[in-house]
Formats: structure tokens, C-alpha cells, sequence
């Protein structure tokens, strides 16, 4: 055997390796309630053998494993439960109009199931306002502070989570005016009420 053909064999059982771990991992997911990517990367590459691998998938790949695994496993009762939470998500929303909400995560990619959380970024100069805002309306929250990349910077935003009447939380980050007009956001992972209205009414 040629090493070039040596190279290309180890290649692809990396890749059919990945692909096993991307397709375990959603499983994973779909089936014992974990939302974290990495919790269930490392979970799958443990339970297939390959825990010392260099080569797991990426989020994405995953996600697309999670997207097949729902659709051939769970498609009797999954559009049920994301339609609940992106309903949920727009009520939210709707009461967050002022601070021009976005829908990010799970829920609008439509890999979320019953143990998934609603993901909401606010944007306000004034840090203060959402948890005044939050303060006036009295849902049950917590608060705390999130790092992020705006413009090329690490930043620490105000962040809450909030505990609706369902048991589904729903994380709030709160970013500066200028990142909205960043450019940095796609319809694909980032959707605003009109957004998410189409999404429902589709």
C-alpha cells in the first residue's frame, strides 16, 4: 500500500468515525434529553470507544444527524413540542417587543425537543432596562452575565433566564444597539418576530 493510499484510508475512517459520533450524539440528544453539544460529543465518543479522538463532529454535523434522527424517529410527536416552543418563543418575544428580540438556538434551527430551552437576544444601551423591564412584569428570573465576541471584542452582556409556566427556561442575553446593525446576523440563526410568525404560519 502507497503511503498516499494509507493517507486516504485513515481519512476516511476518521470520517466514518466522525459520522458515527455526529449520528450517536444526536441520538443522544433526541433521546436522553441532553442540550449540550459538547456533553453529548463527548458522551457518544466514550460509549462508540473512540474518547482520545482529535476528530469529533462539529455542532452543525450534529446538528444535521439530529435533524434526520427526528424526522425518521420522532416525527409523530416532535412538530408538535417545536411548534409549543416556538409558540412560546413568539409570546415571549411579543412581550420583549421593544427590545427588538431575535430567536436564536435550537428552537428556530428545529433540532429542540422537550428538554430544550428558548434562546432570546434583547439589545438595549441602557443595561439596566431589561431587568427593570423584568423587574415591573415579575416573571420568576434569574440573573448573571454572559461573555460574547461583539465587533471583534470580548464582551460580558447582562444575561437571564426565565422559568415559564410550561417548565421550559428561556435564556436572555441582552447585547449594545450597534450589534444589531453588526451584520453579523442570518435568517437561518437569527429570527425576528415577523420571522418567527412566518415560521408558525408556514
Amino acid at each position: 500500500m502507497t503511503k498516499e493510499h494509507a493517507s486516504r484510508n485513515h481519512a476516511h475512517r476518521r470520517d466514518l468515525m466522525r459520522e458515527h459520533l455526529a449520528h450517536q450524539a444526536a441520538r443522544l440528544m433526541a433521546e436522553g434529553g441532553i442540550t449540550d453539544h459538547a456533553l453529548a460529543k463527548r458522551k457518544a465518543a466514550r460509549q462508540l470507544g473512540a474518547s482520545d479522538t482529535q476528530h469529533l463532529p462539529s455542532n452543525d454535523e450534529v446538528d444535521a444527524a439530529l435533524h434526520s434522527y427526528r424526522a425518521l424517529y420522532q416525527h409523530d410527536s416532535h412538530p408538535g413540542i417545536l411548534r409549543q416552543l416556538r409558540e412560546e418563543s413568539l409570546a415571549a418575544m411579543r412581550l420583549f417587543a421593544e427590545f427588538n428580540p431575535y430567536l436564536t438556538g435550537s428552537v428556530l434551527s428545529g433540532t429542540a425537543g422537550v428538554q430544550s430551552d428558548i434562546n432570546l437576544m434583547l439589545f438595549s444601551d441602557d443595561t439596566k432596562a431589561v431587568l427593570l423591564f423584568l423587574l415591573k412584569h415579575n416573571p420568576e428570573f434569574e440573573d448573571g452575565e454572559w461573555r460574547v465576541r461583539i465587533s471583534g471584542h470580548e464582551e460580558t452582556v447582562p444575561s437571564y433566564t426565565l422559568s415559564g409556566e410550561t417548565g421550559v427556561q428561556t435564556h436572555i442575553i441582552v447585547l449594545p444597539e450597534n450589534a444589531r446593525h453588526s451584520g453579523s446576523r442570518h435568517p437561518e440563526t437569527h429570527a425576528d418576530i415577523a420571522a418567527v410568525e412566518a415560521l408558525l404560519a408556514g
